[in-house]
């Protein structure tokens, strides 16, 4: 076939005469119509150049929920369009079919959609739209790849969210704004009232006792408009997987839901992100939705594959907040990299703030501590076992420093990060 391809060739640029062997001038013949036939069905075929195409796409979409790319075709040439377009998204924006046909008249447009369903929280961009325009016989096409540039930021999904009305309630409770009134320490001044036996004599306000002739204490409540700072560690740590999700998301979702829940609480939020350098920061003093702000800045960080630096996070915490505040740290409690960075750099936070240090365990760890059936799970019960302790004694050792810690597995960790939060302020130690 290669041969017989290539006397068809010269044949027909006139090289080598027609009749080569018996059979050879019917193979011409054939071929030569066949050239024909694909030049025509060629110059028939519309200009892929001389379609326009205008995309629609939405600013973000939250992740596992699905939207759609829109291309509008707008046909600029004399004949019809016949063509099969294809959209150039990267695998994790889950286009559920990329490549499409349709046909469009002269002069006229038409929509096309693709289904997207991202698989990957972050920026995903799309520069380039493939058209392969048809002749009328479909022998033939003409295919040109063009510039459509489009970017989708994909959220966080949040699914935290649900333990937030829970939450919500401890908190009015704390600040007597609902039916259930919880008595306790307070640092905030609410209201007067009449003294009554058992009330504490260091309650009582003489100036509206000696105006009122009669006894009067304050009563306090849980105090607000305090500061909370969330630092999360984006450094080589959070890279690491637990269950079926990065260490880094399931930060994001503690620190989605610890900072909504204390900015509703009547708290300034600040946010950092960061690992040697500032990788994003949010504030809620700023102006517009806290969570529309943090959800913008955390959609596209991802793991540095870089020790962090925890000497410079003092500075940082001091840059956000200069008053006392309660400072979350959400990172790992691996030892070599708590050893090294974390527990020297917690004194100089410890002395003037609040401080809990969140990590997400991996529930594995406790799965494989019960295998004793065969020789290697023996031994990786004891690696686990081994594990289990070396995060204990980090534990200790940070809360020897004077800080809390809050050490769970991926579900788990945002609820109970937001239950100490609530146990802090209502014990008035923020």
């Amino acid at each position: 076939m290669v041969i017989t391809g290539r006397l068809v060739l010269l044949a027909l640029l006139g090289v080598v005469p027609v009749v080569l062997y018996p059979g050879a001038a019917s193979i011409l013949l054939w071929a030569a119509l066949l050239a024909a036939v694909t030049a025509l069905d060629l110059s028939l075929a519309a200009s892929p150049r001389r379609v326009g195409i205008v995309r629609t796409l939405p600013d973000s979409v939250r992740l596992g929920e699905e939207c759609r790319s829109a291309l509008v075709l707008r046909n600029d040439t004399p004949r019809p369009l016949r063509a099969t377009v294809r959209e150039a998204w990267q695998p994790s924006a889950g286009a559920a079919d990329p490549e499409q046909a349709l046909r469009v008249p002269p002069g006229e447009s038409r929509r096309l959609a693709v289904l997207l369903r991202p698989t990957r929280r972050g920026v995903l961009r799309v520069g380039t739209v493939t058209i392969r325009s048809s002749g009328p016989l479909g022998v033939a096409a003409r295919q040109v790849t063009v510039p459509a540039p489009g970017v989708l930021r994909v959220l966080p999904p949040f699914n935290s969210k649900r333990h937030l009305p829970s939450k919500l309630r401890r908190l009015r409770e704390l600040d007597g704004r609902s039916a259930v009134q919880i008595r306790g320490a307070g640092t905030e001044f609410d209201s007067l009232r009449d003294y009554v036996r058992g009330d504490d004599v260091r309650s009582i306000d003489w100036r509206a006792t000696a105006r009122r002739r009669d006894t009067v204490v304050r009563t306090w409540r849980p105090e607000r408009d305090r500061r909370v700072v969330v630092v999360l560690d984006t450094s080589r740590t959070s890279a690491a997987r637990v269950l079926d999700e990065p260490r880094l998301d399931t930060g994001i979702e503690a620190a989605l839901l610890l900072s909504v829940l204390a900015e509703r609480g009547g708290d300034k939020v600040h946010f950092l992100a960061f690992d040697r350098r500032l990788r994003a920061r949010v504030d809620s003093t700023a102006k517009g939705n806290l969570l529309g702000s943090l959800v913008t800045a955390i959609a596209p960080l991802e793991p540095e594959l870089i020790e962090a630096d925890w000497s410079r996070v003092p500075a940082q915490v001091r840059a956000a907040s200069p008053h006392r505040a309660l400072v979350v740290l959400l990172t790992s409690l691996d030892s070599g990299a708590v050893e090294e960075g974390l527990l020297p750099a917690l004194p100089g936070l410890t002395g003037r703030h609040a401080v809990v240090v969140a990590s997400v365990r991996d529930p594995r760890l406790e799965e494989m501590t019960a295998g004793r059936s065969t020789a290697a799970a023996t031994f990786r019960a004891a690696a686990a076992e081994r594990a289990l302790l070396d995060r204990a004694a980090i534990a200790d050792q940070i809360r020897l420093l004077g800080a809390e810690v809050v050490d769970a597995v991926p579900a788990e960790l945002p609820p109970l990060l937001a239950d100490a939060y609530i146990r802090l302020k209502a014990a008035g130690r923020l």
